[in-house]
């Protein structure tokens, strides 16, 4: 039997009738729909005889189509699934014969529909270069340019940036020390090397077998895989990443020589030097499971002392406390984003903490990372450490809450994960804005009010 007889077994039970495709004798390709009868004993498919003299010729291949697909009442579909079977047909007792020697199959409970894609990319590389040689020049997938460069940046993900160069500017504007100028180039300088930086991930996650290893990505992990998907080459994405790096140290290097140069170059070079050896080899420190700690670093004390640094000419405790609960969320979202790939990255020793660690390991750590962050804004704001308007961020508790109860529930399942992943985004970001919304008030009492209340200094 040249095809698997369960499979054979299934078609008979799950749809209620097939679609005959072929090409007729004038060579047309005609499909019709028709009932159908499955023998698994014989291995065959017996098709109703389309009416009047629609039919393929005796002996030659052709396609036969089982499909199920339900309509849900609001918008779009579920419960996906369809065989094809491909083989020479012949009559026989006023019925046509279909022998299966080639199966192709889907069902979307047993393979989601985002994974099936993921794992149909090689097959898709092969009908383009196929296709290639057929029409003489190379075929290759397209995306239009703002949508690629969304996509091969990340772009969205520079909210990353933006709430640790607001917190270390908040500090030095309470401090009476503030330039919009130089806020703006703290900004543009911290994003050219963060995009720089997820550009080199894609490059070096490419070259060891991560992305084709994973077939599971997310809208929110897995990187943006332009290079394993054909729509950029490596080589245009390593350029692509020596641009923003080149951009980013420029801008470093003008305010290091306007703000005290040493001090800030010293702590830009860490900045960029940890963003290379994250995925860079020999480091390659995000697959020493030290990810979420140099993620935290840079993103939390190096961005925020940098950007008070810029503003003030000089670091100050007051914003290194306040990197703290920013850093820690900001290394829970490489966290949180590292579940869903985690047996592709294991596939290629890439061995992040949700590699190496349980399920309930994996989440208890996640608690308590979150509880130190409320605990270190809580009291940071009642010892007058940072401005004590900044404990606004602690409204952000329940979002914290969402997130752990996702994960708790959807914790093997990367596509309904997603959610979860985008609120702990979202956890990070709004916590970061009613930290810099805190200090705001500060400020404004502080310029305002000839005597300002204590919850206000």
């Amino acid at each position: 039997m040249a095809v698997d007889r369960d499979l054979l077994l299934a078609c008979r039970e799950q749809y209620s009738h097939a679609v005959l495709a072929f090409v007729d004798r004038d060579g047309y390709p005609v499909s019709v729909a028709t009932g159908y009868a499955v023998d698994a004993d014989r291995g065959v498919v017996a098709l109703d005889l389309p009416g009047g003299d629609v039919g393929p010729p005796e002996g030659v291949e052709a396609n036969v189509i089982f499909s199920h697909i339900r309509p849900l009442p609001e918008m779009g579909y579920d419960e996906r699934r369809y065989v094809q079977f491909w083989g020479p047909v012949r009559r026989a007792d006023g019925r046509l014969e279909l022998a299966p020697e080639r199966a192709h199959t889907w069902d979307e409970s047993k393979l989601p529909f985002f994974q099936y894609a993921e794992v149909s990319v090689p097959q898709g590389h092969r009908y383009l270069r196929e296709l290639g040689v057929r029409v003489g020049r190379p075929i290759r997938p397209r995306l239009g340019f703002g949508w690629l460069f969304l996509r091969a940046t990340r772009l969205p993900f520079l909210t990353a940036t933006l709430v640790p160069v607001l917190a270390g500017i908040a500090v030095a504007a309470l401090d009476g020390r503030w330039s919009l100028l130089r806020g703006v180039l703290t900004f543009l300088g911290g994003a050219f090397i963060h995009l720089a930086l997820n550009v080199a991930n894609d490059v070096f996650d490419h070259l060891s077998g991560a992305d084709p290893a994973n077939q599971t990505p997310t809208q929110f992990s897995g990187g943006s895989r332009v290079i394993h998907y054909g729509l950029l080459s490596l080589r245009a994405m390593a350029l692509l990443s020596a641009g923003f790096y080149v951009a980013g140290i420029g801008i470093g290097l003008y305010l290091a020589a306007i703000s005290g140069f040493w001090p800030l170059f010293w702590l830009g070079a860490v900045g960029v030097f940890i963003s290379v050896a994250y995925t860079a080899p020999p480091f390659r420190l995000v697959h020493r499971g030290v990810g979420e700690i140099v993620v935290a670093l840079g993103f939390g004390p190096i961005m925020t002392l940098g950007a008070y640094y810029v503003q003030a000419g000089r670091f100050d405790i007051e914003a290194g406390y306040l990197s703290i609960p920013v850093a820690i969320l900001i290394a829970l979202v490489l966290y949180v984003n590292e579940i869903p790939d985690r047996r592709g990255d294991a596939a290629v020793g890439k061995r992040t903490l949700p590699v190496r660690l349980s399920k309930d390991a994996v989440i208890g750590l996640y608690v308590g990372a979150v509880a130190a962050t409320y605990l270190a804004i809580a009291v940071g704001a009642a010892a007058g450490i940072i401005a004590r308007p900044a404990a606004v961020a602690l409204a952000t508790i329940p979002l914290a809450v969402k997130v752990t109860r996702g994960l708790r529930d959807r914790y093997d399942d990367p596509y309904a994960l997603m959610p979860t992943m985008a609120t702990n985004i979202q956890l990070h970001l709004f916590t970061g804005l009613l930290l810099f919304a805190g200090y705001l008030a500060a400020i404004a009492a502080d310029r305002l009010m000839t005597s300002v209340p204590f919850f206000l200094r």
